[in-house]
C-alpha cells in the first residue's frame, strides 16, 4: 500500500489524504451514475432517460494550449471545454483555441484559475513544460479532480512518487500522456513478452533521433524585453529566476527558452530522454515488468555543463531478478494471476551523437545499437530507423520499428528474419489478455478518451497509463538524467530513494522550488 513519500532529506512523511481531499459529493458523482446507468440501455430504459445519461459531459480545465496542448484541448472536444490557461496569450495557439472554445474562460495562472472555478471543473489535462507539470498537477489533485499531464509526468523523481502516492491515496483518475499506450500492438507485445514469446529477455536497446533541439549550450548573456503576451515569472515557475531572452535568429520563431526549446534545459526540461523515453521504452518497461534499476551511468556525447543537456547520450541501466504478475486464463475464486520470474536484465538507451553543428539538433544521429544487433533489422527495413526497441531473449528478438511501440517484429531462435506479429504463427498460442482500448480514431484521442471514461466510471484503473503506471516509468527515467548531471555511475536505492554512492545527486531527485512555487 502506497502511503508514503520518500524525501532524500528528510525522515519519510506519511500522505494524509484526509487533510487535502474535499469531502463533498460533486459533479463526478453525479456522472459517474449517469454513466453507468448508460449500460442499462440494454434493459430497455425509456428513451427520455437514456438521452439525460448519455448527454451528460465533463466540465474539463486545460492548462497549457500551444504546441501538445492543442491536440490534448481537442481530444477532450465531446466534453465542456469550461477553462483555458497559457502563460502567452500572444500564441497562434491562443487565438485559434480561443476561437474553437469562444464559451471557456482563459487564465495566464493556473492557481488563478484553480481558486475562481474550482467547484465548476471534473478534470484538468496539463501540457506544459516539464518543470511545471507535478506543481500544477498537485494543485489540481489537491481538489479532487481527475487528471491528465503530459510526459514526462515529472522532472524530478521526488514528484513522481509525490503524485503516484497522492493519486492513490486521493483514489483520483489519472493518465500520463504517452498515446502509444492505447494502441493494439503495444498491448500485444507486453501480453506475448511476459507470457514467454521470447523467453528470458536480457538485454533491451532502445535509440531515438532526439534531440532536434538545441542542447549543450551554455546560458546565453544579456536580456531582451519580456513580451507584453507573456507572464514570464508564471513560465520560470520553481525553476531559478532568470533574464528572459529571445530568439537569437530573427527567422527563427522560437525563441531561446519558449516556446519550443526548454527542452534541452535542465532547469525546464529533461532532454532527449525525458522526451521520448516515455514514449519508446513503454513497451519493454510493462512486459518486463521494470521497476526500480540498481546501478545507472550515463556517457555524455561532446560537452555536458550545468545548464543544458549533451548532444547525445549513452545510459545503461541494470535491473535486479524480479516477479511480475499476469492474469489466469482461467482465474477462479481464490487465485487470478500468476507469477513470472524475469532474470536480471540490462536496458541501453542512445539519444544523438557526436556533436555536428550544422546538423538539426546539433548531432550526427550516429549513436546507435552495436551493429551486430542491428543487421537483422537492417534487412528487414534496408536500413536502420532513427528510432526503434529491440528486446533481445533466450528464444529470440522483438523489434519495434516506431517510437510508440504500435508494431512490432517477431523473429525466433533459429527463425533466418523478423516478421510482422500479426504473421507470425506464434502468436496464435498467445490468448489476448490485456483489455484493449475500444476508442477508433488516432491514438491522442483515443488515451484522452479513455481517461474520460475511467472518470465517469469512477474506476482509477481503466487508465491503462495512471500515475501508478507512467511515474514508476518515469522515476526510472530520470535516473538517467540524473547520472548525466552528476557525472558518474549512481548506486541507486530505490524504496528509499537514495544514490548510495552519491549524495551530491540529492539535489537532482528533489529540486529546490522558488519562493512561492511548491508542491500542494
Amino acid at each position: 500500500m502506497l502511503v508514503l513519500v520518500p524525501n532524500p532529506n528528510e525522515d519519510l512523511l506519511p500522505l494524509n489524504a484526509s487533510e487535502t481531499a474535499p469531502s463533498r459529493v460533486d459533479r463526478r458523482e453525479f456522472i459517474k451514475t449517469s454513466f453507468l446507468a448508460a449500460g442499462a440501455l440494454a434493459f430497455g430504459v425509456p428513451a427520455v432517460v437514456r438521452g439525460q445519461n448519455l448527454n451528460s459531459k465533463l466540465n474539463i480545465a486545460c492548462i497549457g494550449i500551444g504546441g501538445k496542448g492543442r491536440s490534448d484541448t481537442d481530444a477532450c472536444v465531446g466534453e465542456n471545454i469550461v477553462a483555458m490557461c497559457d502563460v502567452d496569450s500572444g500564441s497562434a495557439a491562443y487565438e485559434t483555441q480561443t476561437k474553437k472554445y469562444p464559451s471557456a474562460k482563459f487564465y495566464k495562472d493556473f492557481r488563478q484559475m484553480l481558486d475562481q472555478m474550482s467547484n465548476q471543473i471534473d478534470a484538468v489535462t496539463i501540457s506544459t513544460p516539464d518543470h511545471m507539470h507535478a506543481i500544477v498537477a498537485s494543485a489540481a489533485m489537491k481538489r479532487n479532480k481527475a487528471v491528465f499531464c503530459q510526459k514526462p509526468l515529472t522532472q524530478t523523481i521526488y514528484e513522481a512518487r509525490y503524485l503516484r502516492n497522492m493519486a492513490h491515496d486521493h483514489k483520483l483518475v489519472t493518465q500520463m500522456g504517452n498515446q502509444g499506450s492505447a494502441s493494439d500492438g503495444l498491448r500485444r507485445a507486453v501480453e506475448t513478452i511476459q507470457d514467454g514469446l521470447i523467453g528470458q529477455v536480457h538485454e533491451v536497446h532502445v535509440w531515438t533521433n532526439r534531440p532536434v533541439w538545441l542542447q549543450a549550450m551554455e546560458r546565453p548573456a544579456g536580456e531582451d524585453p519580456v513580451p507584453a503576451t507573456l507572464d514570464w515569472d508564471a513560465w520560470i515557475g520553481p525553476a531559478p529566476t532568470r533574464p528572459y531572452v529571445g530568439s537569437r535568429n530573427p527567422k527563427d520563431k522560437n525563441g531561446i527558452y519558449e516556446p519550443f526549446n526548454w527542452r534541452g534545459w535542465q532547469d525546464f526540461g529533461t532532454g532527449a530522454l525525458g522526451d521520448m523515453a516515455c514514449h519508446t521504452v513503454n513497451m519493454p518497461f510493462r512486459a518486463l515488468d521494470l521497476d526500480s534499476p540498481t546501478e545507472i551511468e550515463a556517457m555524455p556525447f561532446g560537452q555536458m555543463n550545468k545548464e543544458s543537456f549533451p548532444v547525445g547520450s549513452k545510459i545503461r541501466f541494470a535491473f535486479p531478478k524480479r516477479d511480475g504478475r499476469i492474469p489466469l486464463e482461467h482465474p477462479h475464486l481464490f487465485h487470478h494471476y500468476k507469477k513470472i520470474e524475469h532474470d536480471p536484465m540490462t536496458l541501453w538507451w542512445y539519444d544523438g551523437g557526436e556533436p555536428d553543428s550544422t546538423a538539426r539538433g546539433g548531432h550526427d544521429l550516429t549513436n546507435k545499437p552495436p551493429v551486430e544487433l542491428t543487421a537483422d533489422i537492417i534487412a528487414l527495413q534496408g536500413k536502420l530507423p532513427d528510432s526503434g526497441c529491440l528486446l533481445v531473449g533466450e528464444g529470440g528478438t522483438v523489434f519495434s520499428p516506431d517510437d510508440y511501440g504500435t508494431n512490432f517484429f517477431v523473429k525466433l531462435k533459429g527463425e533466418k528474419e523478423f516478421v510482422n506479429y500479426l504473421k507470425h504463427p506464434a502468436m496464435a498460442q498467445y490468448p489476448e489478455r490485456i483489455t484493449r482500448n475500444h476508442h477508433a480514431g488516432n491514438l491522442v484521442q483515443a488515451h484522452a478518451l479513455e481517461w474520460l471514461d475511467a472518470i465517469k466510471a469512477n474506476k482509477p484503473e481503466m487508465c491503462y497509463s495512471r500515475f501508478d503506471i507512467g511515474a514508476r516509468l518515469v522515476e526510472i527515467m530520470l535516473l538517467g538524467c540524473v547520472s548525466l548531471r552528476v557525472g558518474q555511475k549512481i548506486e541507486w536505492d530505490g524504496p528509499k530513494m537514495v544514490a548510495k554512492n552519491c549524495p551530491q545527486a540529492a539535489q537532482y531527485i528533489r529540486r529546490q522550488d522558488r519562493t512561492g512555487w511548491a508542491l500542494s
